[in-house]
């Protein structure tokens, strides 16, 4: 039997009879598998493919929050099929559309297809007092990522860490436009990490084209319409809490049901304004007011967040846990 790849997730009961029909069930694929085993699974009919890339899911955890807590139960893929055949329709109607949103294509973004992963590399051109730092080093930086093979390079102007100075809209503006200017024109496909909707006008007319915004575009009342004016594809984070605070976590029931319940709220307040779920990427903000065994359940189900049909942004580099 081919090995699979997800060893860290959690072992439910198996089999799904103990769903209630009227349980808000969702989906987490499971059992994955890469190259030649996940053709042949799929092949084969025991597998379903991911998001249209080149990893397949054998196997399924379903969860559901009810009124005793988080209930989940794990099966095959035709576990879950037979099953929710015999719900028809009351269950098997959700489960399809569940399981079609799991298994589309993500259509490409930022010019990117996405049929297998992306680097986006971080450059932080602000220094933690607020001070900025010399445009030229950071564009030298920005540089030498894509030459080691970032696909993205995200211009942060604001740090995030605990004790981080506080930047203002014109004191972001001036630590990183310039840097979005050199690096777009030399051809690099370059991100706005702000929460400031003045911020994402100026690196936006300086070629940025991703907005990577940390409050999934809450933090200013005018983000969503830039956003959607300006028809940049977008980085939608979950941040708990205030990290240049504290990075504790508030409380998380299930952590990976309350961010997907989280995005897709966001996504739905995106398109209520204008702007197309294709656009979107989200990021589950690891480290973002998530203590340490929030951030290691929310990576054991971190492929729950396929369930809103977008492609998945993870940062994870040189944090705590």
């Amino acid at each position: 039997m081919a090995k699979t790849l997800d060893e860290r997730s959690p072992a439910p009961p198996r089999g799904f009879a103990a769903f209630a029909p009227e349980s808000p069930i969702r989906l987490r694929p499971a059992g994955l598998l890469e190259g030649a085993a996940a053709a042949a699974a799929i092949e084969q009919g025991r597998a379903l493919p991911l998001a249209g890339g080149t990893l397949a899911f054998g196997e399924v955890e379903a969860l559901a929050r009810t009124q005793g807590g988080v209930v989940s139960a794990y099966g095959t893929v035709a576990d879950l099929l037979a099953w929710s055949a015999e719900q028809w329709p009351s269950v098997g109607e959700r489960v399809a559309t569940a399981l079609a949103a799991i298994v589309a294509p993500r259509r490409p973004w930022a010019g990117f297809t996405l049929d297998r992963p992306r680097l986006m590399a971080v450059l932080g051109v602000g220094s933690g007092d607020g001070a900025a730092a010399d445009p030229a080093d950071a564009i030298e930086r920005g540089r030498a990522l894509l030459a080691e093979g970032a696909d993205i390079v995200d211009v942060a102007g604001a740090r995030a860490r605990p004790g981080a100075a506080v930047l203002s809209p014109d004191e972001e503006i001036r630590c990183t436009e310039p840097v979005v200017r050199a690096l777009a024109a030399a051809g690099a496909v370059v991100s706005i990490d702000t929460r400031h909707a003045a911020v994402m006008r100026a690196a936006l007319a300086a070629g940025a084209r991703i907005i990577s915004d940390r409050t999934a575009l809450t933090g200013d009342e005018e983000s969503l319409a830039v956003a959607a004016e300006s028809g940049a594809q977008l980085v939608l984070m979950h941040m708990a809490g205030e990290p240049r605070v504290s990075q504790a976590a508030t409380g998380h029931d299930e952590p990976a049901l309350d961010v997907l319940d989280f995005f897709e709220a966001r996504i739905a307040a995106c398109e209520a304004a204008a702007i197309p779920r294709e656009w979107l990427v989200v990021d589950p903000g690891i480290g973002f007011g998530k203590a340490d065994p929030h951030t290691r359940a929310l990576l054991a189900r971190l492929t729950l967040l396929h369930a809103t049909g977008c492609a998945v942004a993870l940062g994870a580099s040189r944090k705590s846990f």
